[in-house]
């Protein structure tokens, strides 16, 4: 009974550990896509806040952000 709990645990640490790996390239994408988003509308919100022209740098940093994120997914997405 031992042996058998041994096989299924490590078996299910292998398949947790492929599963893991396949979905290495997705997690980093959605990292970018909200590291982007959040850094541009941060330079553009910062530059606005300089500058007194609220809220266009933000609206233009978040968009930017948007896209940029949006093409790191779809490389990483389409590459397969």
């Amino acid at each position: 009974m031992a042996r058998d709990d041994q096989n299924f645990l490590a078996r299910a640490a292998r398949r947790l550990q492929e599963n893991a790996e396949r979905a290495g390239p997705a997690a980093g994408a959605s990292y970018t896509l909200i590291g982007a988003i959040i850094v541009l509308g941060g330079i553009g919100y910062a530059l606005d806040y300089w500058l007194g022209t609220s809220p266009w740098f933000l609206l233009g940093g978040l968009l930017l952000g948007v896209a940029v994120g949006m093409w790191e997914l779809a490389k990483t997405v389409f590459r397969r």
